[in-house]
């Protein structure tokens, strides 16, 4: 099993690589935005590789960090989603930026991937909704704020808050986050207006 490859870049093509690792060449399966972010041919490259081995071929994904290589797998567990959506997701969305959609149920964000509509966004979401968290970086609160949002349980001063900041034009983890933190200097007993207007003064900062 191939894990890493290191070599000089040969050539490319629409959707992978060809990687020349001691004059044997590898034909390397990447994202777009891997692809992008790729040397010129001729110079030193290093990929995290997942090798696909079934009874007619064997196939190389490669990947510039591991943790991308570990999103790759994750969103195939979902069901309806293989290799070729996977790596589409992976080229619309870092994975920092995918960790986060996912941790605050932003599906829109996943939508935007070109193929990828509506319901395998939203099953995406909800399948790897508890996986995320570990790989995002925004604020734990703001987490469990969207997934109450999200799962109905959320009080309703916040709901009906967030909702009118999305209605105001701010996006959904924009919303959420502003009125999380609005709601932790108003406090528990925070009526919607004082936590609509807290929200602007920090979407504002």
């Amino acid at each position: 099993m191939i894990g890493k490859l290191k070599g000089l870049i040969d050539s490319y093509a629409e959707d992978f690589v060809i990687l020349d690792v001691g004059g044997v060449g590898y034909q390397v399966h990447c994202s777009a935005r891997t692809l992008q972010a790729l040397p010129s041919p001729g110079e030193a490259a290093t990929l995290s590789i997942e090798t696909y081995v079934r009874e007619d071929q064997i196939k190389l994904f490669g990947f510039r960090s591991d943790v991308e290589r570990e999103w790759f797998r994750l969103l195939q567990t979902v069901q309806g989603v293989g290799a070729k959506v996977a790596l589409a997701v992976l080229g619309t969305l870092p994975p920092a930026d995918l960790a986060n959609a996912i941790a605050l149920r932003d599906k829109a964000a996943v939508a935007r991937t070109p193929g990828v509509g509506p319901k395998v966004a939203e099953r995406i979401v909800t399948v790897l909704k508890d996986k995320a968290p570990a790989f995002a970086d925004v604020d734990p609160g703001v987490i469990r704020l969207s997934g109450a949002i999200e799962d109905s349980r959320a009080p309703q001063p916040i709901a009906d808050a967030i909702s009118a900041l999305i209605n105001l034009g701010y996006g959904q983890p924009q919303a959420a986050a502003a009125i999380a933190a609005a709601s932790r200097a108003a406090g528990d007993k925070a009526e919607t207006a004082q936590l609509i207007r807290l929200g602007l003064k920090e979407l504002a900062k």
